[in-house]
Order: C-alpha cells, then sequence, then structure tokens
C-alpha cells in the first residue's frame, strides 16, 4: 500500500484477535459500499509504551507507517504518526482534564490544527457508567473557526466499527486512520 495523501471516506473494521488489537482499513466504493483494503493495523496489547504499526496487508510483512506515544507513562497522553521512513506527519493527544466527563482529543498537522470531542454529551456520559456493546460512540475534529476536519463514528455492531469522513484535504489519510484507530485502541474499546 502506497498510502494516499487523502481519501475522504473509510471505514475501520475491528478483528478478533486474543493478544493483540488489530484493524483493517477498507476504502469507501460507489454509494458508500465496502471498497478496497487500505492496509491493516495492529498493536500489541498490555505493551508498556504505546505504539500501533500499519502494514500493507494481512502478511505484515512491509510497515507502512504507525503512531507511538512520545512517553511512557502519560494521562494527557501525546502520539506522533510516523511515515515508514520515520517523518512525522501529524500528531494527536488526549486532553485528560475535558475528557473525564467527555473524551476530548487534539489533533495537528500541516495546515491544520483541530480539538475532537463526542458529539454527544449524553451519550458520553452514559458510557462513563455503563458499558453498553452497541452504543454509537461520535467523534467531530474541528478547527478553531468551526471547520469539520474529520469525523469518526462508531457503528452499532458486534465488532467495533467506525465510519470515518476527512473533511479537509490537508489531513493526510495515515494520520486519519492513525486517530481513527487510536479513539478505539486508547479508549479501550
Amino acid at each position: 500500500m502506497t498510502a494516499p495523501s487523502h481519501v475522504p471516506l473509510f471505514y475501520v473494521k475491528q478483528k478478533f484477535a486474543m493478544t493483540t488489537n488489530r484493524y483493517e482499513l477498507v476504502g469507501a466504493g460507489a454509494g458508500g459500499a465496502e471498497g478496497q483494503s487500505l492496509g491493516v493495523a495492529q498493536q500489541k496489547r498490555m505493551a508498556f509504551k504505546e505504539e500501533v504499526t500499519f502494514y500493507t496487508d494481512e502478511s505484515r510483512s512491509q510497515a507502512v507507517f504507525s503512531f507511538r506515544a512520545r512517553r511512557k507513562i502519560d494521562l494527557n497522553a501525546g502520539y506522533d504518526v510516523f511515515d515508514a521512513q520515520g517523518q512525522q506527519l501529524g500528531f494527536f493527544r488526549k486532553d485528560f482534564g475535558k475528557s473525564l466527563l467527555r473524551s476530548t482529543f487534539h489533533l495537528e498537522g500541516p495546515g491544520y490544527q483541530a480539538v475532537g470531542q463526542e458529539r454527544s454529551q449524553a451519550v458520553a456520559l452514559v458510557r462513563r457508567f455503563a458499558d453498553i456493546p452497541f452504543l454509537p460512540i461520535h467523534f467531530d475534529f474541528t478547527t478553531p473557526d468551526g471547520r469539520t476536519v474529520l469525523s469518526v463514528q462508531r457503528q452499532s455492531t458486534v465488532r467495533d466499527r467506525y465510519t470515518v469522513t476527512v473533511g479537509d484535504p490537508a489531513l493526510d489519510f495515515r494520520v486519519a486512520a492513525a486517530v481513527a484507530v487510536g479513539l478505539d485502541a486508547l479508549m479501550q474499546r
């Protein structure tokens, strides 16, 4: 997979695995139907320092990008997104204080800066006190002037599945995919 710079709509599907969090990235075809595979991601569970690597396919023989925690333990965890050569593409972090009642993330990269927050305060509060597996979770990342650059919507399915809409062409697909997977992996879904 040569990572395209902009993919306006794609899906993230969590796959069953005993010792890892695994995800499949799938492009959206005509009418929103699932299209071609855009790669797979894998995160080792219980790792001391969070890192997720994205590969071209299920063989996991060619890594194409990744994200990694800046520090081993950090309540305001920050994650750098890197290309296959180790060049930074973007950065996102969880805002611990604001996330107590409503999960909030900050996103930065060349030409954009945005804050992502759970769309529904009511759903955010319910999630704090009850583990309801089919509860939809929606995040919108907006710029200071109110433009939505990224939306991630969890579908009501048995396995976690997300619809990712990238509204800003400046947001690299690899950063959008890292954030979408990060929302699931880092919120312990």
